[in-house]
């Protein structure tokens, strides 16, 4: 039996716990949860809830994390708050460094089924103001971050965990936070191509699977206040001008630079421009309810049904070359 149009737009979304609806979503075709610190308590504990996870899904599901080091790391509890470095230090030590504290996290991430990491960060910090990224990019010069996310790319292919260079198209230059306001990046596009935009070009030549978009307003893409997350100009430009071919996936949808469109008009937004995943970092009864608006809907939007198609297909590739379906 095929799957239907309802599941395929369910493959679509990765959930977080919070809330507790993800095992009800899983069971209608989920495409992927994702764990925060709050989920993770001990290796035995975590282990177990990924393989409860695994048990409860209609189709295996992307088991997600961020786990850069530094500042953004998920496994805290479990190392007693001993942490990895971030991207700053680990490459300020040199090339072997990163390459062996990726290989520890990418092995401690393997061995609780972890399958993607939203790492490794590849923006291009360029302004010393900039809230959000600072450490956890690799540097602020592009040809570094280029070198890094090789790096780091790599290694987790290498140990079969699908990696995600994220916030396309560049946050460094950003000088505020987009979990709390929508960012403005006003730089022309061939200044953006130059620095912020070069390291995911390289990303895509080195083959990237997955590329998360920011919610940022970059005026060279978008004169009126739409964030890239949901811009068709700037996600066309990824798959048209940079050549992606992979998966798209939106940074946090609870995240205050894309909230103000609504939950409902914010997804139909994103999947009409070219997004094929959705990150909600909870499972609450309103994102279910907003999934199934949504289905409605596209039942009925012929270009909404053939642009969850071909979401769908570019997740059933991925989940196929990484041996996860």
């Amino acid at each position: 039996m095929g799957i239907s149009l309802r599941e395929k737009l369910y493959q679509m979304f990765i959930l977080g716990l919070e809330g507790g609806e993800y095992e009800y979503a899983l069971q209608q075709g989920l495409g992927g949860v994702i764990f925060f610190s709050k989920d993770i308590h001990s290796e035995n504990q975590f282990k177990e809830l990924i393989k409860n996870i695994k048990t409860k899904s209609l189709i295996p599901p992307f088991l997600s994390i961020d786990q850069e080091g530094g500042r953004v790391e998920r496994t805290e509890n479990i190392h007693g708050g001993k942490k990895y470095l971030s991207a700053k230090f680990a490459f300020e030590k040199g090339e072997d460094f990163l390459a062996e504290q990726t290989k520890q996290i990418a092995r401690e991430l393997k061995s609780y089924g972890i399958n993607l990491n939203f790492a490794p960060c590849i923006d291009v910090n360029t302004n010393p103001d900039n809230p959000i990224i600072g450490e956890r990019a690799f540097s602020s010069k592009p040809d570094e971050v280029i070198k890094g996310e090789e790096i780091v790319s790599k290694i987790y292919r290498d140990n079969g965990i699908i990696p995600c260079v994220k916030h396309y198209p560049g946050h460094g230059d950003a000088n505020t936070d987009s979990h709390l306001t929508l960012p403005k990046i006003n730089l022309t596009l061939e200044q953006m191509e130059q620095t912020h935009i070069r390291p995911f070009k390289y990303a895509i030549q080195n083959k990237a699977d997955t590329i998360m978009a920011a919610h940022l307003h970059c005026t060279c893409f978008e004169q009126d206040e739409i964030p890239t997350s949901l811009s068709k100009n700037a996600l066309s430009f990824l798959r048209n001008n940079l050549g992606f071919n992979g998966v798209i996936i939106s940074d946090d949808m609870i995240m205050k630079g894309v909230a103000k469109f609504g939950q409902l008009d914010a997804c139909i937004m994103g999947i009409k421009a070219g997004l094929n995943m959705f990150i909600y970092r909870n499972s609450d009864t309103s994102t279910i309810n907003m999934i199934e608006e949504l289905y409605k809907i596209a039942k009925n939007d012929n270009e909404l049904k053939n642009k969850i198609e071909d979401s769908y297909n570019h997740i059933c590739k991925l989940k196929m070359e990484y041996k996860i379906i």
